[in-house]
């Protein structure tokens, strides 16, 4: 860990901030010399009604033991300090990690939870993607003509619309947590959303060819075009809506975390059924002169 040092606030008579002092920097002055000719202006400090999590990421970028806390007069109200910002980070990230799994917080740990409480914790969402995956069975209904006719196109299901939600979810835990930690802002979601593209883009043909090679063997030529360019899309499809998701929860001041990995699965699910029976509806009924 950095060595740190201790610092002290030097205020003026209206207990205004106006800078730090070093106790090294006081020990090691000259004799003649003034607080003021040692102190440090501009010192960083967070407002008293800021979030916490600023406080937090303000003491990691500035390595510091304790951070000035002003009143929105520019008065010393307090300080925070390292092992109090620490202590808040660490309740954050569990409970940022408890819901990326759709758990709300627990409030105590795992030992201790009770069985009502687990329960409690776990259900509703649970009973909400219960709900969100009626609409998948909805597109499968909607499209069992196409299934009674080409049985084939059933192998492929599972694992093409699981991609979809798999890069849905690598997207968006890549996504919450930068938002978290500060390293990307809602302004850069115009270039992230470029970038996802490009990144899913090339994934998506990856994991086609991969796929085209097992559509040959179980359905012919025909399959294979479908399942691949089923693949292609769905995984951008479900990376880009896995990425965008935490920008637009943010958008709205919600919690980002909250477009957990169960949410954004059962979303790429059921897009994905839609996007691959569409697909092979269109292309083997071309193939056939239907």
């Amino acid at each position: 860990m950095p060595r740190r040092s201790t610092h002290s606030y030097v205020l003026d008579s209206d207990r205004r901030l106006v800078g730090t002092v070093s106790l090294r920097d006081l020990i090691v002055a000259r004799d003649d010399f003034t607080v003021e000719q040692v102190t440090r202006r501009k010192p960083p400090f967070v407002l008293a009604s800021d979030d916490r999590d600023v406080a937090v990421q303000m003491i990691r970028r500035y390595d510091l033991l304790a951070l000035p806390v002003l009143d929105h007069d520019g008065r010393l109200a307090g300080i925070v300090t390292y092992d109090d910002a620490m202590d808040t980070a660490h309740e954050a990230e569990t409970e940022s990690f408890h819901k990326t799994s759709a758990v709300t917080g627990l409030g105590t740990n795992m030992l201790q939870a009770t069985v009502g409480l687990l329960y409690r914790k776990r259900v509703p969402w649970l009973v909400i993607l219960v709900f969100g995956n009626i609409f998948s069975g909805a597109g499968i209904a909607y499209f069992e003509d196409t299934i009674a006719a080409y049985v084939a196109l059933v192998f492929f299901l599972p694992l093409l619309v699981d991609s979809g939600g798999n890069a849905g979810s690598q997207s968006a835990t890549l996504m919450v947590r930068a938002l978290a930690t500060g390293d990307v802002k809602l302004t850069d979601w115009g270039r992230m959303l470029g970038r996802e593209m490009l990144v899913a883009g090339a994934l998506g043909l990856t994991m086609a060819a991969a796929v085209s090679v097992i559509g040959l063997w179980r359905g012919g030529p025909e399959i294979a075009l479908v399942v691949s360019l089923t693949m292609m899309l769905i995984v951008v499809m479900g990376s880009l809506l896995g990425m965008s998701m935490p920008f637009l929860l943010s958008r709205f001041r919600l919690d980002p975390a909250a477009a957990s990995a169960p949410l954004i699965t059962s979303l790429a699910d059921a897009i994905g059924v839609v996007i691959y029976f569409g697909m092979a509806t269109v292309l083997l009924d071309l193939s056939t002169g239907g």
